[in-house]
């Protein structure tokens, strides 16, 4: 599978707006997080998966998804190119990283909150949650 974007859309009337992603579809969701960048360390890099799936959502502010099609786990390449999707509170559309991918989340905006559904039983997230050093590749530069 490949990365791909599941977009959706914003109805507004005089009771307010409906943001939704029709498309999407909850099947084998196991669990979901709330990501808050800090100020001093807008940039969450790099987690790896073998196994899981991961869906953001941008809930508030907006953020760049940064991710990487990893060659080897044990010894990725440096030079492996950097995907980049803008999401936004408001656009209504889910980043859907398949498994074997590294990830990154960066906030452009203060508050920012990313919604992340995951496919991966808790039980198993030890064994699959590969970390690489936050500069192992170069997201700007």
């Amino acid at each position: 599978m490949i990365p791909k974007i599941i977009q959706g859309g914003n109805f507004s009337d005089q009771r307010g707006t409906i943001s939704y992603v029709n498309d999407f579809k909850f099947t084998d969701i196991e669990r979901f997080y709330i990501i808050s960048n800090s100020e001093q360390n807008p940039i969450r890099a790099w987690q790896g998966h073998k196994l899981d799936t991961k869906n953001f959502y941008c809930l508030k502010g907006s953020f760049n998804i940064h991710f990487i099609k990893i060659d080897n786990w044990e010894n990725p390449s440096k030079d492996l190119a950097i995907e980049t999707v803008f999401v936004s509170e408001s656009e209504s559309k889910i980043v859907h990283i398949p498994a074997g991918y590294a990830n990154a989340v960066e906030s452009l905006e203060k508050d920012s909150k990313l919604i992340s559904f995951s496919t991966l039983p808790l039980a198993y997230v030890v064994e699959d949650d590969i970390r690489y050093p936050s500069n192992y590749w170069k997201i700007n530069g």
